[in-house]
């Protein structure tokens, strides 16, 4: 275990933050199983904004990889043009 101070607020610090993080991306692989789950185009066209942006604010953050969040993007393209 920790002995110094700034190593115990540290955990602390890097919990909280997992937490967090752990919470978004959750949201967002929920949100995106949603849109897939979708077989009505005219629906999926107005949510794949939101999850469009979602994704680039986890990417921006450091949340998921910007790869990642692209390779999500297109695939949800793919899907969508293909309802």
């Amino acid at each position: 275990m920790a002995n110094h101070k700034s190593s115990l607020k540290r955990i602390r610090q890097d919990k909280k933050k997992a937490e967090h993080n752990h919470y978004y991306a959750k949201t967002m692989r929920n949100a995106v199983r949603k849109l897939r789950a979708m077989t009505d185009k005219d629906e999926a066209t107005k949510l794949y904004p939101t999850v469009q942006k979602m994704l680039d604010k986890l990417a921006k953050n450091n949340i998921i990889h910007k790869n990642k969040a692209a390779n999500i993007k297109s695939s949800l393209c793919n899907h969508i043009s293909q309802l």
